[in-house]
């Protein structure tokens, strides 16, 4: 029985430290209690076959050297493992001391974000998983093998695995699953418990002295809050444990008012941010409340806050609209999903807020609820309500004033009209290191369908040029004005200037929605240039996006470019004046713009093009996936002011007749005071 702990490293103390067999027994208390529960795994199993036949076949594909990691499929590292290989690059990055490692020099270390991927180590936690599922020990040993060959490949200090304390912090929760998982099993020998013990040690003392307190005091900063926080509570006998978990727990309240904004809305532009930041308090709220923590009060409902803002952009598959960057990544996969797959967030929400409308978003899925929460998380979730049936204070369209998003929905429920407006700022605000030049563009759903979509983002480490096309204001549906995008970048999480929309109006009532916006991007260089973008949802029919561009002087001769990227698999047919966006589903998109006096508009499609500049028609579903989809171009040189009114109408058969627009003095009304 070993009762102290030596750390690896020259110099490092002695410490008091927890044995095998007094973790076996402690970890019932700390951690969450569906992983500790005892049947856990057998109630999954009765409920969820689904989700633990995913796991099992998850687990069956690293076992045998083939890792899907972002948005890659079946990439090898070789046997044994090289843990500071990028495959796609075939480029090793050096063991040297991380502080002469930069993780951006493509040429010393490939994509550095493929080789955290795998050292984050959570197809790990699919093999603990598995483990549990099944009691078959060589799960377990397999686990145990891989835990040792890393700690033996990855010396304290050295390579590029110790670089970003946000991958130390990733690599410390999916450790803390994985022992919990495997505590019982006769591989996890006193030994190499100690062995992965100081490990812990070594990556907390690491992360808590390397915060990103100035770099990136993101998503990066609430990671390593959570990792601090983490082996706080499962390991209170190591030495600065205390230490620890106070700094997690009040970076982690701290930031929270900081990072998401009061109207619930992730502060880097980014719905793939937002999920993982959501991800992380909540596992946060529930390892406090396990582990006796008293946090404000304030944390719990703004935590809430962040899941409304998913529930109020998801579609009816559970998934969320990729608005900014994205890298795929999650905080803990607890089942494999895609990137944009809400519903294991939605269903822990629904479990821990108990919110039936959460449940409602989960579509059923309480697979993640289940580990965190264990039984009780199907006694707390709400019973999902009929498809057709909404609460009654429920309110379709909602705009998101402090994060700049406008939602102009038909209804809460799966098969709506959804069209979301950017009225916010290029991203976050000491670097809008996530955002895009997106300003006033928007994304529309119909029937509950992907049809115009931002394009998302396959990389960070690749080519730069790639980068850089997939965050233009060209990839996006907004307007380009002289082939300017709205910024220029100033690097792979940087740029020159950070131009924001703001909102000028905002209407919502049972008849129609409207939203006016505007930015001044093009203003140094286009003497003053303001584009106005407003847009009515005539409900539930159809939108009318008026845009209009104006300078200071007037008179000025611009050349203007108003485009919309389709998702993949839709075709666009032209039918004069209409062009018609046909959806996988046989649904349709009808899109028509005209222009203000005689200006002549020529239509074009793009899709998958690479030597023409701008870059147009692509499309990125996850990191390190470029897909071609049709991009609709409207282009013309006119002298300003200039006007271009768009007809957005859904129609349920993608055969129907457009219908006719005739132009209207104006009149009296309302909607038509608001557009002039």
């Amino acid at each position: 029985m070993l009762e102290r702990l030596k750390l690896v490293g020259v110099g490092e103390p002695r410490l008091d430290a927890l044995s095998l067999a007094q973790f076996r027994v402690r970890a019932r208390d700390r951690f969450f209690a569906g992983v500790v529960h005892d049947g856990i795994a057998e109630l999954i199993t009765a409920r969820m076959p689904d989700a633990r036949a995913r796991v099992l076949r998850a687990a069956a594909k690293s076992l045998a050297g083939r890792f899907d990691l972002l948005g890659y499929r079946d990439l090898g590292f070789g046997e044994p493992i090289d843990w500071q290989l990028d495959p796609l690059s075939g480029t090793r990055a050096p063991l040297e001391h991380w502080t002469r490692i930069d993780p951006l020099d493509r040429a010393a270390v490939g994509d550095h974000k493929v080789v955290w991927e795998l050292n984050r180590q959570q197809w790990l936690l699919h093999w603990a998983q598995a483990y549990a599922f099944t009691r078959d020990e060589p799960y377990a040993e397999r686990s145990v093998e891989l835990l040792e060959r890393w700690l033996r490949a990855n010396p304290t200090g050295m390579g590029i695995n110790w670089v970003s304390s946000l991958e130390l912090a990733m690599r410390l929760v999916s450790w803390c699953w994985t022992l919990v998982l495997l505590r019982d099993s006769a591989a996890l020998r006193p030994e190499t418990f100690t062995r992965v013990l100081a490990a812990i040690h070594a990556h907390a003392k690491h992360i808590a002295r390397y915060l990103s307190t100035t770099y990136s005091p993101n998503t990066h900063l609430l990671g390593e809050a959570l990792g601090l926080f983490y082996v706080g509570v499962l390991f209170p006998e190591l030495d600065q444990a205390a230490e620890w978990r106070t700094t997690g727990e009040r970076i982690l309240v701290e930031q929270l008012e900081r990072q998401v904004l009061p109207d619930g809305v992730y502060f880097e532009q980014s719905t793939c941010y937002q999920r993982y930041t959501a991800e992380m308090y909540l596992h946060f709220l529930i390892l406090a409340g396990r582990n006796g923590r008293a946090l404000p009060a304030q944390v719990s409902s703004r935590v809430e806050r962040c899941v409304e803002f998913l529930l109020a952009v998801r579609r009816g598959d559970g998934s969320a609209p990729q608005i900014g960057d994205g890298d795929g990544g999650w905080l803990l996969p607890l089942v494999p999903r895609e990137a944009d797959d809400m519903r294991g967030v939605f269903g822990l929400a629904a479990a821990f807020f108990g919110r039936s409308e959460y449940a409602d978003a989960a579509g059923g899925d309480s697979f993640e609820a289940m580990w965190l929460l264990g039984p009780e998380a199907l006694r707390a979730t709400p019973t999902a309500r009929p498809k057709t049936a909404a609460a009654a204070h429920e309110t379709a369209s909602q705009l998101f004033e402090d994060g700049g998003y406008a939602v102009l929905r038909s209804d809460p429920g799966p098969r709506a009209h959804t069209l979301i407006l950017d009225v916010g700022p290029l991203g976050c605000p000491f670097s809008a290191a996530h955002g895009h030049a997106d300003l006033l563009a928007l994304t529309c759903d119909v029937f509950g369908e992907r049809c115009i979509v931002d394009p998302g983002m396959p990389t960070y480490g690749g080519d730069p040029k790639w980068r850089d096309a997939f965050r233009s204001t060209a990839l996006h549906s907004s307007v380009v004005v002289d082939g300017l995008s709205q910024a220029e970048p100033a690097g792979t999480f940087s740029w020159s200037t950070h131009p924001r929309a703001r909102l000028r109006s905002w209407v919502s009532n049972d008849a129609f929605d409207f939203v006016d916006g505007a930015h001044d991007a093009y203003a140094l260089r286009c003497d003053g240039l303001i584009h106005r973008r407003r847009v009515v949802f005539v409900k539930p029919r159809y939108w009318i996006v008026v845009d209009d561009l104006e300078d200071a002087g007037g008179g000025a001769r611009r050349s203007i470019d108003l485009g919309f990227q389709f998702a993949p698999n839709h075709r666009l047919t032209f039918e004069h004046p209409w062009v018609r966006a046909t959806t996988p589903q046989g649904h349709a998109l009808l899109v028509q713009t005209t222009t203000r006096g005689a200006i002549e508009l020529e239509p074009s499609i793009h899709e998958g093009e690479l030597s023409q500049s701008p870059t147009r028609g692509w499309v990125s579903s996850a990191y390190g996936r470029a897909q071609a989809a049709p991009a609709l171009s409207y282009r013309t040189l006119a002298t300003l002011p200039f006007r271009a009114v768009t007809f957005l109408v859904p129609v349920e058969h993608a055969d129907m007749t457009p219908p006719a627009v005739f132009p209207q003095e104006p009149d009296a009304s309302l909607l038509r005071r608001l557009l002039s």
